[in-house]
């Protein structure tokens, strides 16, 4: 071996160390373990968060809540509301080489609108085509206008995933997700762990500062923390508002705050399957009597120390969609009692399905012991989260403590979940008239008169009562002082790109 040889295989060997020094792998814990992989299948708050790293969307939101480009470089709306044209960038390709251009978003689409499992129909129903207008130029046409359609496309619906694994993999997809994100798909153990790695092709590469992301689902909160705190995670999502005082106080670490614009409260089975028929799911007045029963107030300060907004409305009581003739209604158990004689009860029994974090299983504990106070017996059954919505989605279930994190246009907190057949309708809710004021709500571009029909959609939902919702809660992360360029975002999602770890 001649010394120039030997020269060159040392360059190339300490290369090869100082690249392995560099590497950074960024360590997430998670407050549950994501359900399916795929943006048509995926409903679950913590896939989101994953999906943020694998999944580049065609447009999507600033800290202040504005829609801004993302794959679609711009759009234009035509003069009577019914056509969307978009511009796309012409320099992304999928993690699996196949390029990115207008036949990959009508693929897309029309794989939201179509496929079997897809919990995106409801959202993209209004997109009755779509033109090709040339390679990096699509167009949308709609059965009618439609005002949410560019929020939709700032979430699952817009995400974009390669035609080419979608077509190889069918409803497996999940299984190996291939989209257009900073960060590809390496493995995942059910439970345990999602791995992505740094995809080189990344037409935003130089804002990408991890080789790895490293999710880890870790229900107990105060488990979660206490890894932070071991140096095994750098970042973690939903601080209990019990522990912040003590993140603050530690100077090893940080923490970041955002008001959701989403809710937490008890979805009913209305008509979903045989176990929707009990006293809850078959009478309004009884699900009226276990509203009635909660003290939202004393909710919020013994479980989140006052951090969290009561609520009684899918938008929170700050929001210019709140309904402010529609206040939250004081505890009252005698009026609950009533209301239960009058459903033709003295006694109620109930179950309520809960995921396995600690926050949520105190939820459930108060909300029992105030509903037992008016006559309402309710029996909690504690599920890991992403089997929790299996059998809601399937039906067994009578009621569920859950939430729902939040859109930024107020369409997306409601329609999926009370008009009739929509894909996160769980409950089987069905109600003509809230039907036609949701659709009506999607036709205006005017907020006036959008909100007339939210309004009075309103007045019979908290008639009914599908959903009884509790409270609005506060995204709080903490994470390792040597990150650098987190921002938070009032949608709780965790996004990578400028975000780095300092040595």
């Amino acid at each position: 071996m001649t010394r120039s040889t030997k020269t060159l295989l040392l360059a190339a060997a300490l290369t090869l160390v100082s690249n392995l020094a560099h590497a950074a792998d960024l360590r997430i814990g998670l407050q549950e373990d994501p359900d399916a992989l795929d943006p048509d299948q995926g409903r679950t708050f913590v896939g989101r968060i994953v999906f943020a790293s694998l999944c580049d969307k065609l447009v999507d939101i600033n800290p202040q809540l504005q829609i801004v480009p993302m794959l679609a470089t711009s759009w234009k709306w035509s003069d009577d509301g019914k056509a969307l044209t978009m511009s796309l960038r012409k320099d992304v390709t999928f993690q699996d080489g196949t390029p990115f251009n207008a036949e990959a978003v009508k693929y897309n689409i029309n794989r939201s609108k179509t496929f079997d499992l897809s919990r995106r129909k409801s959202e993209v129903k209004s997109i009755a085509s779509i033109d090709v207008v040339d390679p990096y130029t699509v167009r949308f046409n709609l059965s009618q206008p439609d005002a949410t359609l560019l929020a939709q496309l700032a979430d699952r619906a817009g995400m974009m995933i390669s035609p080419t694994a979608a077509e190889k993999e069918g409803a497996n997809f999940a299984l190996n997700p291939v989209c257009s994100g900073p960060f590809k798909f390496v493995s995942r153990v059910q439970q345990d762990k999602i791995v992505l790695e740094k995809y080189a092709g990344y037409y935003d590469a130089k804002d990408v500062h991890f080789d790895r992301v490293i999710f880890r689902p870790i229900p107990d909160t105060t488990v979660r923390l206490a890894n932070l705190r071991a140096g095994d995670l750098d970042l973690i999502e939903r601080v209990s508002p019990t522990d912040l005082a003590s993140v603050k106080s530690d100077a090893n670490l940080k923490e970041a705050q955002a008001v959701s614009i989403g809710y937490q409260g008890i979805t009913v089975n209305i008509a979903n399957g045989p176990e929707a028929k009990n006293p809850l799911g078959e009478s309004k007045l009884v699900r009226q009597a276990l509203s009635l029963a909660i003290d939202r107030d004393a909710l919020n300060q013994v479980v989140f120390n006052g951090a969290f907004a009561p609520g009684n409305q899918p938008f929170p009581p700050t929001s210019p969609w709140y309904d402010k003739s529609l206040p939250i209604e004081k505890r009252d158990v005698a009026k609950a009692k009533a209301l239960l004689k009058e459903a033709g009860f003295d006694k109620v029994d109930m179950t309520m399905q809960t995921s396995n974090s600690p926050d949520a299983q105190q939820v459930a504990q108060v909300i029992q012991s105030m509903a037992a106070e008016a006559g309402i017996n309710i029996k909690i059954v504690t599920k890991e989260f992403a089997t929790m919505l299996k059998d809601q989605t399937a039906g067994t279930y009578q009621s569920t403590q859950v939430g729902w994190s939040g859109r930024v246009d107020p369409d997306g907190n409601i329609y999926a979940f009370v008009v009739t057949g929509a894909g996160l309708n769980d409950g089987h809710y069905s109600n003509p008239e809230v039907d036609k004021l949701l659709n009506q709500a999607r036709l205006s571009t005017d907020d006036a008169v959008r909100k007339q029909s939210y309004d009075a959609a309103q007045k019979i939902l908290l008639d009914e009562l599908p959903i009884i919702y509790l409270y609005h809660p506060v995204w709080l992360w903490a994470y390792s002082n040597k990150l650098a360029g987190f921002v938070p975002y009032a949608d709780g999602m965790i996004r990578l790109q400028g975000v780095s770890l300092t040595k």
